[in-house]
């Protein structure tokens, strides 16, 4: 389509006339092809709202609505022009960003988030102040160029949301985990109870060891509980699994404070390395803790769970931290524009994306807050009855429960691992046991090669022709003679083994079967946990339970054939109740071990599903004060934001700042985002049971505001109506009187 463009005597340039006139030029000096601003507005737009949108698809789309034939160099004059129109937008963007005050260090990581951030003077307190949560993810690749090519597009693009690699790398050298046999980190991290509980024990590694997710990701994203975006980081062809975390947590320790917990899918090894690395003391003294997220979390150890599992840790209320997946699942749409970009535009599309991404759940924030508190209202109301009718009917208390909380914590740390004097002790009486097997078998033999000489038995040369007989019985007579050298040798080479085990373990007299310390470690080995057998039994179940019928029935016949011979007699398996099994806890064999819990209350079926719903309700609890809180401050930010809004655009008024447009436009964007909020904060005070605070708070120090005390005086007359909108029973008025 040929537009008409005037220009005046005034206009240097076709570019600034294009520009008066509502156009952008392809190129800055004579543009054959112009695209009106309204189109770039519209493609951007639908880029923030579907990403996956590409450019190609955005020109064919415009060249069919004006019947006009696609050709290629529309889509590059597209691509240029909407190069050009970001860059315009990322300009005003940071002058209305300066104009609020919103320019400084670490502004939007300190300020994005109200619930988080806006900490209020006299509030309640919470045990962690943040809750933070990262992951890696590879679905925004960048190819690398094929054949060595050099990109043409060289330019570099600065966001605060990267964290650069040059930050990331001084971490290359303490991103290899301890080997098992170092000493454990561990020991320097604080010990007792939440927060800064040791929760980082070295044998809790185990279970991360062969974690796909514990290899290299191509990024690395961190957010906090409600969704926003804190720091992102490339993976450039990295192999250093775990200097990307531990970059974010130096960058965390350095800006958030105090009080943070940090999920992350092998939090539990992260948590080993942060221990062995340089910010182990700063972690520690900033009372930081990892964990696991619940997604996660139910595929460690339990004895890892017990410790790092959302469902057991303190402060934590309700929240999962499975925040990154929904991060991911939505992010993934960017990968087929990402993938072949250059390195300047993958980084444009992607900040465009968080920008967006931000945005919205700055938008979500009341509904989220009003969601977890209906959601942890239901727990208690639907739950609470029960568990204390199941407490009146079973005799128990709260403090039984926490007791055997501790307990099964206790049996946790140490189940699976033998004891020192365990395993010398077994592995005498497995010698003794050996050695009186060799002897009988050495002895054995030599009455069966003595057997075998002849009764009459001469001496014979081998030239004597009379020795048929004895020529007869040779083949069988070399083989008991080789069959006793090898036995007396076997015998003589476990009685070393004993002997050099008694001088280790300072036995003066070799133990006898009818001895007291044979008797008992005799004992603790017939236990089926101790047993190799019984171990390599349980391993091929858990194998034959993912595999077919057949092999579930040949291991149930095998154990049992095992469980007979045990002294005393283990329980044998039912077929016909195997085959109904759900859960491997229904597997009773699983819980016989060397410390026996068939007796403790806390292994028993009803008690352990009233634990676990007391921890739900526990949770519940701590998520309906978390929410207080946080609905507080968020309600606090945006009466103060709305303070701070009138006195900028009033002080860029009374000056003819050109910016003026912009800021009112920002501002009142913001301004109906902040009305939605608002409104859901006003159906969280209305519901029935909540005890929160429904009026604004003062802040605890001027760090969140953006202006200087002395520009409160430009809006003289503006604080005594704009605090009595803030309050809750001006909510409606406040909103309506938003401009619209």
């Amino acid at each position: 389509m040929t537009a008409n463009i005037c220009s005046a005597a005034t206009i240097e340039t076709a570019a600034e006339a294009l520009v008066l006139s509502g156009y952008l030029g392809a190129t800055p000096h004579s543009p054959t092809i112009a695209i009106s601003l309204l189109t770039l507005e519209l493609y951007r737009c639908l880029r923030l709202r579907k990403p996956s949108l590409s450019i190609e698809a955005f020109a064919k789309v415009i060249c069919d609505l004006y019947h006009w034939p696609y050709r290629r160099r529309y889509r590059t004059a597209l691509a240029d022009t909407f190069d050009i129109y970001l860059t315009i937008h990322r300009n005003v963007d940071a002058q209305v960003s300066k104009a609020l005050g919103h320019d400084t260090e670490n502004w939007r990581v300190l300020n994005a988030c109200p619930p988080c951030t806006y900490e209020l003077k006299d509030e309640p307190e919470l045990i962690y102040r943040r809750m933070i949560v990262f992951d890696g993810n590879n679905s925004l690749s960048r190819m690398v160029p094929l054949g060595g090519r050099e990109v043409g597009d060289t330019r570099k693009f600065h966001s605060d949301y990267y964290l650069e690699p040059d930050y990331i790398d001084v971490y290359v050298s303490q991103s290899n985990a301890p080997s098992s046999d170092d000493e454990n980190p561990t020991s320097r991290m604080p010990t007792g109870e939440d927060p800064g509980s040791s929760n980082t024990s070295q044998p809790m590694s185990a279970c991360t060891d062969t974690w796909k997710a514990a290899a290299a990701d191509a990024k690395k994203k961190s957010a906090c509980r409600h969704g926003l975006i804190l720091w992102i980081a490339d993976m450039i062809r990295s192999g250093e699994l775990f200097k990307y975390p531990l970059a974010i947590v130096s960058r965390a320790l350095e800006t958030l404070g105090l009080h943070l917990l940090i999920g992350y899918d092998v939090g539990c090894k992260l948590a080993i390395m942060i221990a062995s690395s340089a910010l182990a003391q700063k972690f520690v003294d900033a009372e930081y803790r990892m964990c696991v997220d619940a997604f996660h979390g139910y595929t460690h150890s339990y004895a890892c769970q017990d410790k790092n599992h959302p469902n057991v840790i303190n402060g934590m209320g309700i929240e999962d931290l499975a925040t990154m997946e929904h991060i991911f699942s939505s992010s993934n749409q960017l990968a087929a524009i990402t993938c072949y970009a250059s390195g300047f535009n993958r980084r444009v599309y992607i900040d465009l994306f968080f920008k967006q991404w931000d945005e919205d759940k700055y938008l979500n924030l009341g509904n989220m807050l009003y969601r977890n508190y209906i959601q942890a209202r239901q727990i208690i109301d639907e739950q609470q009855i029960a568990v204390q009718e199941a407490k009146i009917s079973l005799g128990i208390s709260d403090n039984d429960i926490k007791t055997w909380f501790l307990e099964q914590s206790r049996y946790l740390a140490t189940a699976g691992h033998e004891v020192k004097w365990d395993s010398h002790a077994v592995a005498y009486v497995e010698l003794l046991q050996k050695l009186r097997e060799a002897r009988a078998a050495a002895e054995n033999s030599s009455t069966l090669f003595l057997n075998a000489t002849p009764v009459n038995y001469e001496f014979v040369t081998p030239s004597t022709t009379s020795t048929s007989h004895y020529a007869t019985n040779l083949s069988q007579t070399r083989k008991l003679e080789t069959q006793r050298r090898h036995t007396n040798k076997r015998y003589d080479s476990i009685l070393q083994d004993v002997i050099a085990l008694e001088l280790k373990m300072g036995i003066v007299r070799r133990w006898e079967p009818a001895d007291q310390q044979y008797l008992a470690t005799l004992k603790y080995m017939s236990q089926p946990a101790n047993r190799s057998e019984g171990y390599r039994m349980r391993i091929h179940i858990a194998k034959s339970l993912q595999t077919r019928c057949k092999a579930i029935q040949n291991a149930v016949k095998s154990y049992n054939t095992a469980a007979l011979a045990l002294d005393p007699l283990a329980p044998t398996l039912d077929w016909s109740k195997v085959s109904h099994y759900n859960f491997l806890e229904e597997f009773v064999l699983l819980r016989e071990t060397r410390q026996d819990i068939h007796s403790k209350h806390w292994a028993e079926p009803v008690v352990r599903e009233v634990m676990k719903q007391s921890l739900c309700i526990e949770r519940a609890h701590e998520e309906i004060h978390r929410c207080n809180v946080e609905s507080r401050r968020l309600h606090t930010s945006i009466v103060d934001e709305e303070r701070h809004f009138a006195q900028v655009i009033s002080k860029a008024k009374s000056v003819s700042d050109p910016l003026s447009g912009a800021l009112e436009e920002f501002c009142q964007c913001r301004r109906h985002i902040n009305a939605h909020v608002l409104a859901r904060l006003q159906d969280l005070y209305s519901l029935h049971g909540f005890t929160g605070c429904s009026t604004p708070g003062p802040l605890v120090d001027l760090e969140h505001q953006s202006v200087e005390a002395d520009e409160n005086n430009d809006c003289e007359g503006l604080e005594e109506d704009d605090v009595t909108a803030g309050e809750v029973g001006g909510l409606l008025n406040y909103i309506s009187e938003l401009p619209s």
